[in-house]
Parts: structure tokens; C-alpha cells; sequence
């Protein structure tokens, strides 16, 4: 069975029609609003235009915030090195604290081991 050489379709999906505004409604007024990384992108993001524009936008290419204003990007996000949980619990108690929850624990310790 041999193809014909002049497929009319070719490359389309089955149900596509006409595109254009008549096919889908007319498009919401809307404004283009420039966001500024650190890292010097510049993330151009379409808002409709009676949108609330928000003050940050992650930056699509580095994923650092970015501003409004091109001469001072917002500052880069600190990252909190990871603890442990003794970390933690060094921050909430002192050494002397500690001391004495164990002398505490080992009197505990010993008083049922008499029994």
C-alpha cells in the first residue's frame, strides 16, 4: 500500500481548528512588570492589569528573589546552616542546667535500681 505524498494534515492534531481571539474570547487587558534577581536577570512577568503586583518574584533561572527596582535586587535569602538536635537543646539550656537534669536523672537511676 503506498503513501500519498500530499497529506493535508500533516503535523496538526486531530480537532485542532482555527486559532485566534474568535476561537478563544479576547485577551484581559494586562501589563508587563519587569522583576531584577541579584544575579542580574531580568524576569519579565505578564500580570493582568488591574492585578495586585506583588513585591518579589522568584526568579524562573536562579530562583533567587527579584524586585522591583533594577539599581537594588532584593539581597539573596540566608540559609541557616543544619542542627542538630544537641544544637538546639545547647541554645535552650546552659551547661549548669544540663549538670544538674543529669544528677537529677542518675539519683532517679540509682533509688530504683535499690529496690
Amino acid at each position: 500500500m503506498a503513501m500519498s505524498g500530499g497529506n493535508a494534515i500533516r503535523g496538526t492534531r486531530v480537532g485542532a481548528g482555527p486559532m485566534g481571539e474568535s476561537e478563544r474570547g479576547e485577551t484581559a487587558p494586562r501589563e508587563r512588570v519587569p522583576f531584577y534577581c541579584a544575579n542580574g536577570h531580568v524576569n519579565d512577568t505578564w500580570f493582568a492589569a488591574d492585578a495586585e503586583i506583588p513585591d518579589t518574584w522568584d526568579c524562573p533561572r536562579c530562583g533567587l528573589p527579584g524586585g522591583r527596582d533594577e539599581q537594588a535586587p532584593p539581597a539573596p535569602p540566608r540559609t541557616e546552616p543544619y542542627k542538630t538536635h544537641l544544637a538546639y537543646v545547647k541554645e535552650r539550656r546552659s551547661d549548669a542546667d544540663g549538670a544538674a537534669i543529669l544528677e537529677e536523672a542518675l539519683t532517679r537511676l540509682r533509688a530504683s535500681r535499690e529496690l
